[in-house]
């Protein structure tokens, strides 16, 4: 009975795994609309986004113009490869890094708030970096056919 009981218990507590894709695809939605709407935002006014990372933000690394046409690119592109799941660990890894360039070169200017947001967005794309390989992503798919085109 104790064996059988704890066999249950093992069993039952992998079921929340079927959840896994769901999850990852959930992150992936969530973490894009965030992005994807900050790129939105810049090229409604690039004289704005322009005045913002001249005046505002502090990326040392780069000219103003540079950056805003970087970040905006980023914002823009790499969203849409994190929902399809193409390039899903290159996508998260840059924006992982835009997050790190604007929360660093703006941190003054952040409320603890705002600090906090960028450090749960940052946890989120570290997860989905270290972990993101769901059945709901072209990834996946696209390595189970070069498996399967890999076999004699």
């Amino acid at each position: 009975m104790k064996h059988r009981l704890t066999n249950l218990y093992y069993r039952a507590s992998h079921l929340p795994e079927c959840l896994a894709s769901l999850l990852d695809f959930g992150l992936r939605l969530f973490l894009a609309s965030v992005f994807i709407k900050s790129g939105l935002t810049k090229i409604q006014n690039w004289d704005s986004t322009l005045y913002l990372f001249s005046d505002v933000y502090q990326v040392p690394w780069l000219n103003p113009q540079l950056a805003a046409w970087l970040a905006t690119s980023a914002e823009l592109s790499l969203p849409v490869l994190l929902v399809a799941g193409l390039f899903g660990r290159f996508a998260a890894a840059g924006l992982f890094i835009l997050n790190l360039v604007a929360v660093s070169s703006y941190y003054s200017g952040l409320s603890e708030a705002g600090i906090n947001q960028h450090l749960y967005w940052g946890m989120l794309l570290a997860v989905l970096l270290t972990l993101s390989r769901g059945a709901w992503s072209l990834d996946y798919w696209l390595e189970n056919q070069l498996k399967i085109s890999e076999a004699p």
